[in-house]
């Protein structure tokens, strides 16, 4: 879409202080966009990690002919509400890392229904989460599910986390978390468990998620310093997509076909982009200096690879506040040539909205000397 941007600065406070160092980023700016990203788009996380909170080894067995070990967890909370939840997490670790030869880094993938119920035997992998690929490359590789966190429907929030935890005794507040901020949410809870499991390093792990899955992984990220590594994967429309100017979904479809995925607030904004805060390469630009990785399809017009693109090269001044080079200088690549910096990586692969085991092979690629 040919249109001028007309795009909130990144690097100018609300109270017009320019921002010069990476010190002004992390104690002024950062904070602030946080506050203007949870009033007006994803809602606010009414807690973090539940006093409540456990976890229960559920059962863990060799697999993959010996090369892997698979774990179940059971991740498991309660509210004020006496509601009760559980997430379930899957983790597969090379064989070696029980011998304790090793903590391995960790790709956390975050699933919203593709996989649904993960295979109990020898064979899960899948081109969505190509198991032994990632084992392969070096990595152990663990997934949670949308629906153990938020269903992914619009019943007034009253299941999943959202019936657990919001408040019962007044009405719903314009600014409470929507179904994509639970979804965020769930995945620092499996972060607090990794942090556990003598077996991954958690100091290197990355999370990633595809189309919703994507956009649930950068406001995580964004969120959750501990995660090292942030994977957008056609995430688009209120994702790694700049919203202004923006081709394919914009803001009011998202909000019509999807009325549970944000805070009420957000509505405010249909057919009022420009109207907004914030835009999305602040969203990128919130996971630095940690590593970035956001990727495209050719096909996927829905998700605009261009605006994608456009984001993440606008997030670069934060990376340089950190002394780290971003891909601003470069222009949209060819399809299927990865371009790597230093803290940042994009692609755009041919074919359609999905993600697929050559998309896994570029972020692998990325990852490796970096994670």
């Amino acid at each position: 879409m040919n249109v001028e941007r007309i795009l909130p600065q990144l690097l100018v406070g609300q109270n017009g202080l320019e921002i010069d160092s990476a010190q002004q980023w992390e104690e002024l700016r950062r904070p602030e966009l946080l506050e203007l990203f949870a009033e007006h788009v994803y809602g606010r996380q009414p807690l973090q990690r539940p006093e409540t909170m456990t976890f229960t080894a559920a059962s863990q067995a060799g697999c993959l002919d010996g090369k892997a070990i698979r774990k179940s967890i059971h991740i498991d909370f309660s509210g004020e509400n006496g509601g009760q939840g559980r997430i379930r997490l899957t983790l597969y670790v090379p064989a070696d890392a029980a011998a304790g030869k090793k903590r391995y880094p960790a790709f956390l993938l975050f699933d919203h229904g593709r996989l649904s119920a993960v295979p109990e035997g020898d064979s899960p992998s899948s081109p969505f989460w190509p198991v032994e690929q990632i084992l392969a490359s070096g990595y152990a590789a663990t997934m949670i599910a949308a629906e153990d966190i938020d269903p992914d429907e619009h019943d007034g929030f009253r299941n999943g986390v959202h019936g657990i935890f919001d408040p019962q005794d007044r009405p719903r507040a314009a600014d409470a978390w929507g179904t994509i901020a639970a979804w965020a949410w769930g995945l620092s809870r499996a972060m607090d468990y990794l942090e556990t499991d003598p077996d991954v390093d958690p100091a290197r792990i990355a999370v990633i998620g595809h189309s919703r899955g994507g956009k649930t992984a950068l406001w995580a990220g964004a969120l959750d310093e501990r995660i090292a590594m942030v994977v957008s994967n056609e995430s688009g429309c209120t994702g790694a997509a700049v919203s202004r100017g923006k081709a394919g979904e914009r803001v009011h479809q998202i909000n019509k076909a999807f009325p549970h995925w944000f805070s009420e607030n957000y509505k405010r904004y249909n057919h009022k982009e420009d109207e907004l805060p914030v835009d999305q390469h602040l969203l990128l630009a919130l996971i630095a200096p940690r590593l970035l990785y956001v990727s495209s399809a050719a096909e996927d017009e829905w998700a605009d690879p261009v605006s994608e693109y456009l984001s993440l090269q606008l997030a670069e001044p934060v990376y340089r506040l950190f002394g780290a080079d971003g891909v601003a200088a470069e222009p949209f690549p060819q399809l299927d040539s990865p371009l790597h910096t230093e803290r940042c990586g994009y692609h755009v692969r041919a074919g359609q909205h999905d993600l697929t085991k050559v998309d896994w092979m570029y972020i692998l690629g990325f990852a490796n000397g970096r994670l």
